[in-house]
């Protein structure tokens, strides 16, 4: 299961923004999240035995403990910032009690200062993830092309891998 506009060379469940996948008691709901990537998705996960609201978030490498993903990685720096920008505000509007569980933590090459705890809260984000509280998009951008870390040495050729664009 990939967002629709992934464009991976092999076959993939392709799912839209809002789009809700019924699992039993739990209900998923896809938001397309683009900034690490472009196709990048969060599920709000959705426990239908307590209630409507969405119990967790699978934030991937969009937000994380501490800080956001990188946005040069599969795009330009800027216009992976300017597509963050966007995706931070959809996240903003999630509760604050919201269970954040990122794909990547302290030791990743996905992030700049991510802490070593593994989850958070939207809320706690909210108040001490220096990136996730700027507002304006203009110093957003500016934010994100500060002290950009070298890429991983192989990320091109890992990306082109996990699309099926290149055999391992």
């Amino acid at each position: 299961m990939l967002h629709e506009s992934a464009g991976a060379r092999f076959r993939f469940r392709g799912v839209k923004d809002n789009e809700e996948l019924d699992l039993g008691n739990v209900r998923i709901r896809v938001l397309h999240t683009p900034g690490h990537t472009p196709e990048h998705i969060a599920l709000a996960v959705i426990d239908k035995t307590r209630g409507s609201e969405p119990w967790f978030l699978l934030s991937g490498h969009t937000l994380m403990v501490g800080d956001l993903g990188r946005t040069e990685l599969a795009s330009s720096a800027e216009e992976g910032a300017r597509s963050l920008f966007r995706s931070m505000q959809k996240l903003k509007t999630l509760p604050d009690y919201l269970e954040v569980l990122p794909g990547a933590f302290s030791g990743s090459v996905c992030g700049r200062s991510l802490s070593g705890k593994p989850s958070s809260t939207l809320g706690f984000e909210r108040r001490f993830n220096s990136a996730f509280q700027i507002d304006n998009e203009a110093a957003f951008v500016r934010h994100m092309l500060e002290n950009i870390p070298q890429p991983p040495a192989e990320a091109t050729r890992i990306r082109a891998i996990n699309l099926g664009l290149e055999a391992d």
